[in-house]
């Protein structure tokens, strides 16, 4: 059977690649410590857990509207006015079957053949692949190690051409853990708006930031994007929520129509029980976020400590997410390898650890380590690393 080009042109993840082969040795008895996923290891809250149970035991089973529940928009209305000051009403959000639904309706609704999307790297892997999909060009556009990743106007200037559709901004980044600044947002973000570009700005790890950072949407910083912006989120990582599949976009009416009917053709309405999950999520006690939030904060200075001590490795220091995003090159070089992808898969092999090559961030000299696991787990596994550079050393 001949598949589509749409098909033929996706990159498959490679987080999803790593993640595999791990539990593939893992089902076969051995040991080995996961450093590669993205998502929390805490279990979701209880009383998340036991709103769900009560909404499906009262037969909230059913449909619901393909934008999602009433009463969960409506929660989101309120948690958006709190956290990021922005004033929205319900007809500006669709809940989607989590924030990468929202991301892929939004890139479907928005680009036409042709379309370029700016993308900085490093990115998320899907990003560039959703909008290959969509029929659009990824222009990726790397953001330099000595300005934290990030992209400078400047540089968002000469990557703009006349078929530039629109720009991601992810802050705090997956994989690097970056934030932009007010003041680097604000620059963005008024440049956007002078150009008519859109912007879509994935927020899914703004509660999970350290040493006193802040994530700021940059809809709060240029309020007048509230007609070109989209804001992407989710209560996956805040709530540890990754499997229940909630997510959710904010933008302008006439967008959230569109995304709204490419949903109504595709999945339906998100789960009906884990919209009630997260509307108790958004809702209830928020104190197990912080608490989630503190455990990160003492993995990552405990993690970050030990893995600059390694040999061959650099790595400037996260504010947000659960990833560390070192610079290897020099440690598989060390080690007698002749690229980070090629080291990343002995580690897995021979050391029992398994991180994820930056290849697939658009970073070939880079590994993402992920920190959302046991103190102990981190210990074990940098100890390990540091075993196996010192017996390959050349």
């Amino acid at each position: 059977m001949e598949l589509s080009q749409r098909v033929k042109n996706i990159t498959p993840s490679s987080t999803l690649a790593i993640t595999a082969k791990a539990n593939e040795l893992r089902a076969s008895g051995i040991d080995v410590i996961g450093l590669a996923a993205g998502e929390p290891d805490f279990n979701t809250p209880e009383p998340i857990i036991e709103a769900a149970i009560k909404a499906a035991r009262e037969g909230h089973t059913k449909y619901t509207a393909t934008s999602g529940l009433s009463a969960l928009k409506e929660a989101i209305v309120k948690k958006i006015a709190h956290d990021n000051k922005i004033h929205i009403k319900s007809e500006n959000i669709i809940v989607t079957t989590g924030a990468k639904h929202a991301l892929y309706l939004t890139f479907q609704a928005l680009l036409n053949p042709g379309d370029e999307v700016i993308i900085p790297a490093p990115y998320w892997v899907s990003y560039t692949e959703q909008v290959k999909l969509a029929e659009g060009v990824p222009v990726i556009v790397n953001g330099l190690e000595e300005n934290d990743f990030k992209l400078s106007l400047e540089q968002i200037k000469q990557a703009t051409t006349e078929k530039t559709r629109a720009i991601i901004i992810n802050s705090p980044s997956n994989p690097t853990g970056m934030i932009y600044s007010k003041e680097e947002l604000k620059e963005i973000g008024e440049y956007c708006l002078e150009k008519g570009l859109a912007v879509i700005s994935d927020e899914i790890y703004e509660k999970l930031v350290y040493d006193g950072a802040v994530a700021t949407s940059i809809v709060e910083v240029v309020p007048e994007l509230q007609k070109t912006a989209v804001m992407i989120n989710g209560v996956s990582k805040s709530h540890a929520m990754t499997g229940w599949r909630i997510g959710y976009a904010v933008a302008d009416s006439v967008l959230i129509k569109a995304m709204t009917n490419v949903a109504s053709h595709s999945t339906s309405n998100p789960t009906s029980i884990a919209q009630y999950a997260a509307l108790e999520a958004y809702t209830g006690s928020q104190e197990s976020v912080e608490h989630m939030r503190q455990a990160f904060e003492g993995r990552l200075n405990r993690a970050y400590e030990r893995l600059i001590s390694i040999p061959g490795i650099r790595c400037i220091k996260p504010q947000g997410a659960f990833y560390l995003f070192p610079n290897v090159k020099r440690a598989a070089e060390m080690t007698g390898f002749s690229s980070v992808a090629d080291w990343a898969t002995a580690l897995v092999e021979e050391a029992k650890i398994a991180v994820v090559p930056g290849e697939g961030f658009g970073a070939p000299d880079y590994m993402r380590l992920s920190y959302a696991t046991s103190m102990e787990n981190i210990n074990e596994a940098l100890d390990r690393l540091h075993t196996f550079m010192e017996s390959h050393i050349k």
